[in-house]
């Protein structure tokens, strides 16, 4: 031959070289990937070894690959190339050395990516000292780090093929409870509080008996010395810490603490606490009621404001029904009024009918029996005076009257009954215009 030989087709033009350092069917470098997190492991060492006391500062460089590394683990084949390359291990150590808010940050931010996918959670999720030591990280101090470490937990949580293990461990570190407690009635950070009581919420809806531990828990000696208004355990007070604040903030955040609330009420443990005179129940019923009386299905919104506010409103009224039952009857006119309203304007939408292809809206549906069944409870006993006042500051027409005695003739005659006998009393004109529609 009087000249080289060709070289094969692949590599024409290096590109079988590209394709073995390309990460799977990414662009992404495996070689740029080994050399940026050895940097990381050599960085944080040599911090470790010349300042052992002093807060680290991130170069810029640095925390700009490191933050590339944080959005390519969102990448499947990425994620797993990571757990092969044994980045749990890593990153676990970068946190256990790190004097560096914002790397400790990135390196939670990254596993978080990491978890999203049910194979490479599975294996993060079986290394015990990276789970011991996030569930530590919710007492740390910076709100950036606590809102990875959420988020990655609340990721984990959700994933049924670890959802045990990690409720086991929840349930076994007691600090989880106090730390989260501390963050809702403390924090004013709307998205730490949103994913904080996204959390909570999963562990509720997820295992009850943890809901139970969490609810009859009792504050460390510690703890007690501290006079900052809230017990860090009365996990009741401090999921109406975080509503109130997330309350003008934002209407998911405030949707998610409710349903919280709603949780507590639906065992005999959240039942006793909100029953004992000493307890949060009193503070719970005047914040929920505002937020019904005051921000939602007001007199001038349309009657299709119900779907867009049907699920918030559910919930609410589900706390307050429970506190009604439980707390020997606080009075409001103005929530008779808007139990009256939601359910003139489930009415007047006719949303109870079935949709286009012929299914109920069963949230909506629930929300007219949960203010119906709400409503008889009031008026089974309802005074005289209570009524007269209803009409007086026209809450009770006759619009409202006839769509009251619409919602409790069918399944509660004799609230309806007694309500109907407190208005002849008082206005014998609308009592007579009820009875012509209703003549029970």
């Amino acid at each position: 031959m009087d000249r080289n030989p060709s070289p094969p087709p692949d590599t024409v033009d290096g590109e079988e070289d590209g394709n073995l350092d390309a990460i799977g069917e990414t662009v992404y470098s495996k070689h740029w990937l080994f050399s940026t997190l050895t940097r990381l492991i050599h960085m944080v060492s040599e911090q470790s070894e010349l300042d052992a006391e002093g807060q680290m500062q991130l170069p810029d460089d640095d925390e700009e690959d490191l933050c590339r590394v944080w959005d390519m683990a969102m990448d499947k084949d990425v994620a797993g190339f990571l757990q092969e390359f044994k980045a749990t291990e890593i990153l676990l150590g970068v946190i256990a050395k790190s004097r560096c808010p914002r790397l400790t940050e990135i390196c939670v931010g990254i596993l978080g990516n990491i978890a999203c996918f049910p194979e490479t959670c599975l294996t993060l999720s079986q290394n015990e000292d990276l789970c011991a030591v996030l569930l530590l990280l919710l007492g740390d101090a910076d709100p950036p780090t606590l809102l990875e470490t959420s988020r990655l937990l609340l990721t984990c949580v959700s994933q049924k093929d670890v959802s045990a293990l990690w409720l086991q461990r929840i349930r076994q570190q007691t600090s989880v409870c106090s730390s989260l407690c501390f963050i809702m009635c403390s924090s004013t950070n709307t998205d730490l509080l949103e994913k904080v009581g996204e959390l909570v919420d999963n562990l509720f809806d997820l295992d009850e008996e943890l809901m139970r531990s969490w609810i009859t828990a009792q504050p460390s000696e510690e703890e007690k010395e501290k006079d900052d208004g809230v017990s860090r355990l009365d996990v009741a007070s401090c999921l109406l810490e975080a509503a109130k604040q997330l309350r003008s903030e934002s209407l998911k955040g405030l949707e998610i603490y409710l349903h919280a609330l709603q949780l507590l009420t639906t065992i005999d443990e959240g039942i006793q606490t909100f029953a004992t005179p000493e307890g949060p129940s009193k503070a719970v019923w005047d914040f929920v009621c505002g937020v019904v009386c005051e921000d939602f299905c007001q007199p001038n919104d349309p009657p299709v404001v119900l779907q867009e506010q049907k699920t918030i409103l559910l919930q609410a009224y589900a706390v307050l029904h429970a506190l009604y039952r439980c707390r020997n009857r606080w009075g409001s006119l103005p929530l008779i009024g808007s139990i009256l309203r939601v359910l003139q304007y489930h009415s007047d939408g006719k949303h109870g009918g079935p949709s286009k292809d012929g299914t109920k809206d069963e949230q909506l549906q629930a929300l007219a029996e949960m203010t119906a069944e709400f409503l008889a409870d009031i008026c089974i006993q309802i005074p005289k005076d209570a009524v007269a006042d209803l009409v007086k500051t026209g809450y009770l027409t006759e619009k409202t009257s006839l769509t009251a005695a619409s919602s409790l003739v069918p399944n509660f005659k004799m609230a309806f009954q007694h309500l109907q006998s407190m208005l002849s009393e008082t206005d014998p004109q609308l009592a007579d215009v009820v009875r012509k529609q209703f003549p029970v």
